[in-house]
């Protein structure tokens, strides 16, 4: 049994550890309640930049994306076979979409190199857009504003079949200007396209445009068994470029309803 002054000895001690407890017990307590408001400040601070960087990052998404690029280690896949042996040989320029399409495209040039015809086969990948009118970069193509609209200028003949015709919209100037044309195949995924200011007179730039088609053969086909048998079937119907009647004719009020077989 304790005496008296034991107990009153002990009681200061239990005192001071009960307080030591307490104030261990409020320090622990500031320490998480400061971790808490500190992380809570933290977030707010990540979510206040996140917001302010979203606007700007969709702003950049567009322009980020990979787009077409110049293959320079691709080897030609078409030719043209040559008239004569002093035609000039056009440029020939290959570009890459990483989604997979590919556009062969020849240009050839006058005076003051002045843009004369271009020829493109684009082989379409993932990046094609179905939604987008097939003639929407021709006039761009054929040296005119973005604005310009197109109209149909008939149909000519080739051995890949019938290919339609475009021309500035207004007769004034539909009469000199330089003819577009344009044909898609869907199996293979192939769309030959191009321009050509070749001829005084419209039914001379149509057969140059037929001569330039019936003249264009295929110098690969890599892994792609269609565009070979494409190729294949088209020389079966290829004509001379020499004058043998009329090879093209007009269409009227049919053209509009050209698109969709195209």
């Amino acid at each position: 049994m304790q005496s008296p002054e034991a107990r009153t000895a002990a009681t200061p001690t239990q005192i001071h550890l009960a307080l030591a407890a307490f104030a261990d017990e409020v320090v622990g307590t500031l320490a998480r309640l400061f971790a808490y408001v500190g992380a809570l400040v933290l977030f707010a601070i990540l979510a206040l930049a996140a917001f302010d960087l979203l606007p700007s990052l969709r702003d950049d998404e567009p322009a980020s994306r990979p787009g077409w690029s110049v293959a320079d280690r691709s080897q030609p896949a078409f030719a043209l076979s040559r008239l004569d042996s002093s035609e000039k040989t056009a440029s020939y320029v290959i570009l890459r979409h990483p989604e997979g399409g590919r556009r062969d495209v020849m240009r050839w040039t006058g005076e003051a190199d002045k843009p004369v015809a271009e020829l493109e086969i684009y082989r379409e990948g993932g990046e094609f857009d179905v939604t987008r009118p097939a003639t929407a970069d021709l006039a761009v193509h054929m040296g005119l504003g973005e604005a310009t609209t197109l109209e149909q200028a008939g149909l000519i003949d080739t051995k890949f079949g019938p290919v339609a015709l475009f021309r500035p919209t207004g007769t004034a100037e539909a009469a000199r200007a330089c003819l577009g044309y344009l044909k898609r195949s869907e199996e293979p995924a192939l769309q030959i396209s191009g321009f050509s200011c070749q001829g005084d007179t419209l039914p001379a730039r149509r057969a140059a445009i037929a001569c330039t088609l019936n003249r264009l053969t295929l110098l690969t086909s890599g892994n792609e068994p269609k565009l070979a048998e494409l190729f294949a079937h088209a020389e079966l119907k290829r004509r001379s470029c020499a004058p043998q009647g009329s090879s093209d004719w007009l269409l009227g009020a049919a053209n509009a309803q050209l698109r969709g077989a195209l």
